[in-house]
């Protein structure tokens, strides 16, 4: 079993609190992905689990065994930095069994360890060359061998993708994920980019300011919000943001009217514990906005700018009301071939992808099925 739970943890530099009670469980063999805005305590919570920082506060379990007090290195954790840290006058192979040449494994043993990491992330035929002499991607793929051939019960990342370029981090995504397959560990992985978790995580945990907003899958996350905050980090580009008020509530919608227009949108969403006049925030994903086809829901508009990238169409289009333009996202080559930057454009925000929040933030219950036709 490598399980983590952890039961009220809290880290505190002086009066200065980082981490505030965070509950959570780390099931084994998942794969768990912590993600935020920079300064949001992520790293700080991976590095409580690593041991190098102290728990302030609260229980950490590993396996079932309570490891507040107990040292890194028997912890049953394997840790892989942002940075590769790589020792540049030894070669690949002696990279990866530094660790174990250290703890006095026997020699077979270290040898049948790194050539079989080596095989598992396609290095094999790397082993005697020197960091110098390798892309990234294949400095990170050492970096990740030296910490399979430990065998550890828990696989810990640090952002281990964010010194490489675009194209490089979709085909680590990739490795990843297929590591995860083959060793079947319980892996967390800490990362910035939201797509990184979304693409790699079997669940996410949200964190902002030190405390968790949100844990869930992928999916769920994207469907159903808990509030403003995962609503506006999850999905790329982000969800659009409208400030409006209830102006009615009925079984099985409600009905919101835009602040600076007075336009009445249509929403199925479960208002039941609202009132008529509440102040409260409509939501929606630029991909479920469509061009006109409705006489409900409409909302008027003019093209600002469109970007348009082969497959999709963005097109930014000001509303009254808004610091930013509502980004627009449709499919195909509308872009090249029909949108123009002055155009008048009528967007339909079908009701069934409407989200509202509260004046707290708090997502209302969705009534409706996310997937909408194209």
């Amino acid at each position: 079993m490598a399980d983590v739970r952890l039961t009220g943890v809290e880290k505190a530099y002086g009066d200065i609190r980082i981490l505030h009670g965070i509950d959570l469980e780390i099931r084994d063999g998942e794969f768990m992905v912590f993600v935020g805005p920079s300064g949001c305590g992520k790293s700080t919570l991976l590095r409580t689990i690593a041991g190098l920082e102290e728990i302030t506060g609260g229980e950490l379990t590993i396996g079932g065994r309570v490891v507040n007090e107990v040292p890194p290195s028997e912890r049953g954790i394997a840790m892989v930095f942002q940075s590769y840290a790589l020792y540049p006058h030894m070669n690949l192979f002696d990279n990866m069994a530094f660790g174990l040449k250290l703890a006095k494994v026997p020699k077979a043993e270290i040898e049948t360890a790194v050539r079989n990491a080596a095989k598992i992330l396609h290095i094999e035929h790397l082993l005697d060359r020197k960091p110098k002499d390798l892309s990234g991607g294949q400095r990170q793929r050492v970096a990740i061998g030296r910490a399979i051939v430990r065998k550890p019960e828990v696989f810990l990342f640090d952002e281990p993708l964010s010194n490489l370029d675009a194209a490089l981090r979709v085909r680590m995504r990739y490795e990843f994920a297929k590591l995860h397959e083959d060793l079947k560990t319980t892996m967390i992985y800490v990362t910035h980019d939201q797509v990184e978790a979304m693409t790699l995580a079997d669940r996410i945990v949200v964190l902002s300011a030190g405390k968790i907003e949100q844990v869930g899958s992928p999916l769920e996350l994207y469907e159903h919000p808990r509030n403003l905050f995962v609503a506006g980090f999850i999905g790329s580009p982000k969800m659009n943001f409208i400030e409006a008020e209830l102006s009615a509530i009925e079984t099985g919608h409600v009905e919101v009217k835009l602040a600076d227009t007075g336009v009445v949108l249509r929403a199925l969403v479960d208002g039941s514990a609202s009132k008529v006049g509440d102040k409260v925030t409509l939501g929606v994903r630029p991909e479920h906005i469509r061009q006109g086809g409705s006489q409900s829901n409409l909302l008027q508009s003019t093209v600002a700018f469109v970007e348009s990238l082969g497959g999709i169409t963005f097109a930014y289009c000001p509303y009254p009301g808004l610091e930013e333009p509502l980004t627009c996202q449709f499919e195909g080559r509308n872009g090249c071939d029909r949108l123009r930057a002055g155009q008048a454009l009528d967007l339909h925000l079908p009701a069934e992808a409407l989200y509202v929040f509260d004046a707290n933030g708090l997502a209302l219950r969705r009534l409706a099925a996310p997937e909408l036709a194209a």
